[in-house]
């Protein structure tokens, strides 16, 4: 997908926020006891080196941790456990990108993307085209996304799916669409149409939905189109990028000892002088002087929850006892 930082609530986000003037439970529990495979077998990474960047480590992992499912930490800082994949080919879906093996996630994020893609079927969207959820263990990822951790986020392209398969080539290579003018904060009505809008819309409906995030001018978009139903649109938050897909969050499942929701949206629809503020140049030009922002530090093992070192390192289970395979494409 073109770069798109996904990035609420992550340092990145922070960081790229601080450089403009904006307007006016802690981890608990420890995973049961487990099987510690040695290390390098079956897809777990070796024992991380205390520096290492935790980024490197998880990016390693090809499968799995053999855990009960269980997002650990924050959306942005954090791993998971017992993850389960999305099928590459779904009847009302296809995963794209499919060599970056980022199609895991909590199995009620699963869940929520099937339901997502046939109700969006029964609404006029022809299917969803999948972009990247979580990686196998989650944890940081090596490019991309700052959040996207812990198997509760997912990227849904504004593009709907096509009346046939696509080849993995095409997965790799097909170009999404951006939404917006060119040179533009707004959105192209002849690009974005109520399909469009409808989509987002019954996203952002799911009660498990805790956050859609979108570009500034497609939630201006929205906002004007909305008309009495206007409930959900408080999900629906403005960010940099995400105007060639849209970005789901859920709540932290039932179960997530130790996952950290964010603070639930403000009061009202956002469609005020929030949305004012993303709309001007404030947020898109940086002021005269002001220095770059500096890199940020890589998350170590250190920053993430204890935890996350028993995923990392816990071995993959065996075939026999129901491994989940590394997806591949249907014939």
């Amino acid at each position: 997908m073109p770069p798109s930082a996904c990035t609420a609530a992550g340092p990145a986000g922070r960081r790229q926020a601080s450089r403009y003037r904006r307007p006016g439970r802690p981890l608990a529990g420890i995973l049961g006891a487990v099987l510690i495979a040695s290390a390098g077998l079956c897809g777990a990474p070796a024992p991380a080196a205390a520096q290492t960047p935790a980024r490197d480590l998880f990016g390693k992992a090809t499968t799995p941790a053999p855990l009960a499912a269980r997002a650990i930490g924050s959306y942005a800082k954090g791993c998971l456990a017992g993850a389960v994949p999305l099928a590459v080919d779904g009847p009302t879906w296809q995963v794209m990108r499919l060599s970056r093996n980022r199609n895991w996630g909590h199995p009620d994020l699963i869940r929520l993307l099937e339901r997502l893609s046939a109700d969006a079927r029964a609404d006029g969207w022809n299917g969803l085209l999948v972009g990247d959820l979580a990686q196998p263990r989650g944890g940081p990822m090596t490019s991309g996304h700052s959040s996207h951790q812990i198997g509760l986020d997912a990227d849904i392209w504004l593009t709907p799916m096509p009346d046939r398969r696509l080849s993995r080539t095409e997965r790799e290579e097909m170009p999404a669409i951006s939404m917006l003018k060119p040179g533009s904060r707004h959105v192209d009505p002849a690009v974005f149409t109520p399909a469009h809008a409808g989509v987002i819309r019954r996203a952002a409906k799911y009660p498990e939905t805790a956050r859609i995030f979108v570009h500034p001018g497609i939630k201006k978009a929205l906002c004007e189109t909305a008309g009495s139903d206007r409930a959900w649109l408080h999900k629906v938050r403005p960010w940099w990028g995400h105007h060639y897909h849209f970005h789901i969050r859920i709540a932290c499942p039932a179960g997530s000892v130790g996952c950290s929701d964010q603070d639930p949206p403000p009061a009202g629809d956002g469609c005020g002088s929030e949305l004012d503020w993303w709309l001007s140049d404030e947020p898109w030009v940086p002021r005269p002087g002001a220095p770059p922002p500096a890199p940020a530090r890589p998350l170590t093992m250190a920053d993430l929850p204890g935890e996350c070192r028993v995923v990392l390192e816990a071995g993959a289970m065996p075939a026999a006892a129901g491994a989940v395979p590394l997806p591949r494409p249907r014939p």
